[in-house]
Parts: C-alpha cells; sequence; structure tokens
C-alpha cells in the first residue's frame, strides 16, 4: 500500500495546488499557502521513514485549512474538501500498509471526514467571530490604471469606439428571489469627483478617513432582505453594491463618497453579502465639500457660460429642471462610436457640436454643467441592469458583464442628500440597458448554459455561507443563550467532547468486520431460497446445526450448503484483509447463485 499512498499524497498535493490558482498573493496567508505546499512537495520527495511520509499528510491538512480561511466560495471549497480526503487517506494508506485496498482506504477517509462534519458544524455556529488578525493598508486605486470596463479615471473624450466585452463581472442574488425594478438596477462601484477639464478621477480621502462602518442594525435578526454578490477579480480597489444596506463589517467598509471597499486591496474573485438595514446611508447625506464644485475656469467656456446662466434660478432643483429641459430639446444621440473629442474644449465641442456619445460624455457633460451652475455634483462609475438567470440549480441571480458598465451623476440637494441623475436616458437611443432580459438555456449556447447552472450553485452555497455572518451568529446566540453567555464555552466544550466521542464509536462500528446487518440480509435471502426447497431453519437452531440435518435427511445439495455456511461464518468472523474479503464475498455469491441454478434445475 506504500505506493497508494504515495499517490494518494501526490493527488491531495495537486488539489492544493489547483487552489493557489484563486488566491491573491498580496495577503500574507496566501504566501503561508504556497509555502506549506512547497514544503510538502519537497518532503515527500525525499522522505523515507514512516514519520516522514506522515509529516505531508498534515502539512497537506493544514494547507487546507488555510486555504479555507481565504477561500469560501463553491469550487475552492470542494478542492480543499478533496485535498482533506485525500491527505487523510494518504495517512490511513501509511498506517494500515497493504491492508486495504485504496478504495477503502478513501472509503475510511470520507468516514473521518463525517465523523468530524458535526464538530466542525457546532464550532461554526457557537465559536464568537474575531476581528482579522492583520490587515493591509487599504490603498485607494492602486493597480488600476489600465482596467476593461470600469477605471478609476473616466475620460471619454479619449475613445472613439467602445467596444462591448462581454466577459463575466460579477453576479447578485437577492432572498426574496425577484428582479428589482429598472430604477434599482444601478450598481455604484466607482465615484469620481476630481475633473481637470477633460478627465475625471477619484479624489485621493485622508487615511483616517477613507473607510467608515457600512452601518450597523439594532435588531441583529437575520430575516431583512439580503444581496449575495460574487465579484470576479479586478485591480479597481471597489466593490458594487446598490449603495445601501450594511455589508460585513469585519470585511468590508464604505467611504465618506459611498464606495464599497474592502479592507483589504485584493485582486482575486470576492464573495460578500449586504443586508438592508431600512436607514439612510452617512454617505448619501455628507455635506458637499469645495471640491464638489470644483470647475477648471476657462477648460470649457460655452458650458461654463450655460451653466453660469441658470445660477440665477433660486434653488438647486430649479437648474436641474433647466439642465434637463436643455438637453431634452436638443438632438442628442446615444453612440458607442462618437469618435474622438478634442483634447482642448472637448465637452464643449460634444454639447454644441456633435450631441452624439456614451454614457461617459453625458455624465461628465451634465455634472460639469452643474457645478458651474453652483450645484455640487460628481460622476459614478458601475454597472445598470444585467441578465436575469434563472438556474435549475439554486436561486435566479442576475449575471452582470463588463458591457454592463455604466457611468451617470449624482447631484447634491439640500433636504435630500445625494441624488442620482443618469442624462444618458435622456438621449434619443438606444432603448433603455436597464431592461435585464429573462436568459433562457434555449436561446444561449450550451457553454453558457452549462456555466450560468455552476454559477447558479455557487451563489447558493455562498448565500448560506456567507449568510451566517456575525450579526446571524449574534441573533441565534441571544436565542439559545439570552444574557447567560457564561455557559457558552461549557456548552461548546461539552457538545465537542459528546460528538466526538459519538463519532469515535461510529467509527469503531464501521470498522467491525462485516458489518451485521448487512449480512443479515444476506443470510436471509439464502434462508429463503433454502425454505423453497423445503429445508426451515428451526426455532435455536444454528446454520451449523442446519447443515448437519441437511446431510442426515439426505438433501441433494448438503454439500453446497455446508460451504455456503463456512463462507458465511468466514465473512462475518474471520479478520480479512482487502483483497481476502473481496474473494470471499465473491465466492459467497458464487455459491449463493449455484445453489439457486440447482434448484431450478430440480424444478
Amino acid at each position: 500500500m506504500s505506493g497508494s499512498a504515495r499517490w494518494l499524497q501526490i493527488l491531495g498535493l495537486g488539489a492544493l495546488a489547483a487552489g493557489l490558482a484563486g488566491l491573491d498573493f498580496s495577503a500574507p496567508l496566501s504566501w503561508l499557502s504556497a509555502g506549506l505546499l512547497v514544503l510538502a512537495g519537497l518532503k515527500l520527495a525525499e522522505a523515507r521513514s514512516l514519520p516522514e511520509r506522515r509529516l505531508v499528510s498534515l502539512l497537506t491538512l493544514i494547507g487546507g485549512g488555510v486555504q479555507g480561511a481565504q477561500q469560501g466560495e463553491l469550487l475552492p471549497s470542494l478542492l480543499q474538501l478533496l485535498a482533506t480526503a485525500l491527505g487523510l487517506a494518504g495517512l490511513l494508506a501509511l498506517e494500515v500498509g497493504s491492508g486495504l485496498s485504496w478504495r477503502a482506504v478513501l472509503r475510511r477517509s470520507l468516514a473521518v471526514l463525517l465523523a468530524a462534519l458535526p464538530v466542525a458544524l457546532v464550532l461554526f455556529l457557537l465559536v464568537p467571530r474575531i476581528e482579522p488578525i492583520w490587515q493591509t493598508p487599504n490603498l485607494r486605486g492602486a493597480g488600476a490604471s489600465a482596467v476593461t470596463g470600469l477605471n478609476s479615471e473616466l475620460d471619454p473624450g479619449s475613445i472613439s469606439n467602445l467596444a462591448d466585452n462581454t466577459g463575466p463581472a460579477a453576479r447578485v442574488s437577492f432572498s426574496s428571489g425577484q428582479l428589482p425594478e429598472p430604477a434599482e438596477r444601478y450598481w455604484r462601484v466607482i465615484v469620481h469627483e476630481q475633473f481637470d477639464g477633460q478627465r475625471w478621477k477619484q479624489r485621493e480621502l485622508p487615511s483616517n478617513r477613507r473607510a467608515t462602518p457600512t452601518g450597523s442594525d439594532s435588531n441583529p435578526e437575520s430575516n431583512t432582505s439580503s444581496q449575495v454578490w460574487l465579484v470576479e477579480a479586478s485591480p479597481v480597489n471597489a466593490l458594487p453594491w446598490d449603495g445601501s444596506g450594511r455589508a460585513n463589517p469585519n470585511q468590508l467598509r464604505v467611504n465618506r463618497s459611498g464606495e464599497l471597499q474592502p479592507l483589504q486591496a485584493s485582486r482575486e474573485r470576492q464573495a460578500y453579502l449586504v443586508r438592508d438595514t431600512g436607514s439612510p446611508q452617512p454617505w448619501q447625506q455628507r455635506q458637499p465639500s469645495p471640491a464638489d464644485l470644483e470647475l477648471p475656469a476657462g477648460s470649457n467656456p460655452q458650458l461654463e457660460a450655460l451653466g453660469a446662466s441658470w445660477r440665477d434660478l433660486a434653488t438647486p432643483e430649479q437648474r436641474l429642471a433647466a439642465a434637463k429641459q436643455w438637453f431634452t430639446q436638443q438632438d442628442f444621440r446615444y453612440s458607442r462610436s462618437p469618435g474622438a473629442l478634442p483634447a482642448q474644449r472637448g465637452l464643449d465641442a460634444f454639447l454644441f457640436e456633435r450631441r452624439e456619445g456614451f454614457c461617459g460624455h453625458y455624465a461628465s457633460a451634465f455634472t460639469a454643467l452643474m457645478r458651474a451652475a453652483g450645484v455640487p455634483a460628481r460622476v459614478v462609475s458601475g454597472y445598470l441592469g444585467g441578465t436575469w438567470v434563472r438556474p435549475l440549480s439554486g436561486a435566479p441571480y442576475l449575471d452582470l458583464r463588463h458591457s454592463n458598465a455604466h457611468a451617470w451623476s449624482e447631484v447634491w440637494l439640500p433636504g435630500q442628500g445625494w441624488q442620482r441623475i443618469d442624462p444618458s436616458a435622456w438621449a434619443t437611443a438606444p432603448a433603455s440597458r436597464a431592461e435585464a432580459s429573462e436568459a433562457g438555456a434555449s436561446t444561449n449556447p450550451i457553454s453558457s448554459w452549462l456555466q450560468w447552472q455552476w454559477w447558479g450553485l455557487d451563489l447558493a452555497w455562498s448565500r448560506w455561507w456567507l449568510g451566517f455572518d456575525q450579526a446571524g451568529q449574534e441573533a441565534l446566540l441571544q436565542r439559545l443563550f439570552g444574557d447567560q453567555r457564561q455557559w457558552l464555552g461549557a456548552v461548546v466544550l461539552g457538545a465537542v467532547a459528546g460528538l466526538l466521542a459519538l463519532g469515535l464509536g461510529w467509527l469503531q462500528w464501521l470498522q467491525q468486520p462485516g458489518r451485521p446487518q448487512g449480512r443479515r440480509r444476506q443470510l436471509n435471502r439464502l434462508l429463503q431460497l433454502l425454505e423453497q426447497q423445503g429445508l426451515q431453519l428451526q426455532p435455536g437452531e444454528t446454520l451449523e446445526s442446519l447443515a448437519l440435518r441437511a446431510r442426515e435427511a439426505d438433501y441433494g445439495q448438503a454439500e453446497l450448503l455446508t460451504e455456503l455456511v463456512a463462507s458465511y461464518n468466514q465473512l462475518l468472523f474471520a479478520p480479512l484483509t482487502g483483497p481476502q474479503r473481496r474473494q470471499a464475498e465473491a465466492r459467497w455469491h458464487r455459491l449463493r447463485k449455484e445453489l439457486g441454478t440447482r434448484q431450478l434445475k430440480a424444478l
């Protein structure tokens, strides 16, 4: 079995290596995972003694646990489970030597995992969550200079043709299972506040003001509506959301501009849950700063003059209405191939000459007009709409592609806070992109359909995994213990001890040769066959006595029955190895089949 043990350990390390592909190596734990894998591989290559081989399995198990602390999605979880099972199988194979086949070793390894599952569930439910051991500084916009779909800079005038990128960007499922209304399908990501006359940029915030908690619930119950997000890897250090609700404060923060940012800058796929709190967000009510009115003088003189003409109107609402009226009275057209704007006075050329562009042109020009009119304004980029997918597995979800990238404006209105305005909707074409289509497998390639089914499973797993966050656990502990939390530690230790005892007992029962219940069914089938031949077991009679009585009564199959009884006793009581047990099973079935065949011939 030593060769099989080696292959099981190699396969376990292979599962760990596959899990490295989804890790973010800007985080220390990712390097720890890679280091454990390298150490285990080197040890396996040079191991000669049993303790050294045991160490390989131990490193595999630790590596699976470290990866599990970083990735909770479905595919990484399956890889971690596979690596753990193979690590246990390799360890068991080393201990039993050639006593079991590799299939039996895998079965017993899975049995060990199942025995440990209740203990893991108790620890997952009852052990309180803790803050991260370390956090990477939240470097805003790091490495976001070249992004397909979204970028920390918005310069629509430099783009002559906007090509579609249909690659996946994110997926979101809703606890209600219903598609939100079109007006609610704006998913904000980046806020652009700095304007140099041509391009918009994110504004650098002081480090002590970048991140604030995402809000708190006065009621920790987890029965509120929620969204589960799975976002593909992106160098943009901000995540899509609808701008309301509360995310896990140990994982995410909302900055003063309303951007949802991870505590640790990450370049890997991310999963998170956002709960609806039903209360206004601090960022929505944050008073505007002088930066929200900055407009380089003379950069677009016609635009500045038009905006200044609305300053005579008394309220921001009236200036906003004047801007909308002006846009709708012009012949603006939505186009994804408008041609590049001139480097100087580009927005003037868009507003007063070409009047053709995509969402970035409209958001940029309208926001600048509002600032010229004395209304605080900024540009927001994110996603609009999406495709509503109803998979066979899991709940329906909204599929967002890079082609759903969109830009709009936000203006500050006294008493209302920051309000979303989408000026590209005022153009004459195309049809609204907010309408999400109903996805069906019959109108999509098979590969896309299979991908949607897998994503449905992935989201269902993520909703279960992420749904039990700190608030959900607090609600459970409150229901179970109330204010008597001092008993929590004793309950956890008692439950773990009891479950370990039950698990060990179950494993010992599994190791009993032959498992009597299965053998009993085989015996009953044999006795039924003998009864059909007129030979019935008497009360208190053993199988050996039955075989002897059959021989004395000149039963025609007495010798065959004697062999069957000996084979049954061997399977039930003999300490057989894996190959020996397979041979004994084959002999039992052969003898029983021969007895049935002879009965048919006799009839």
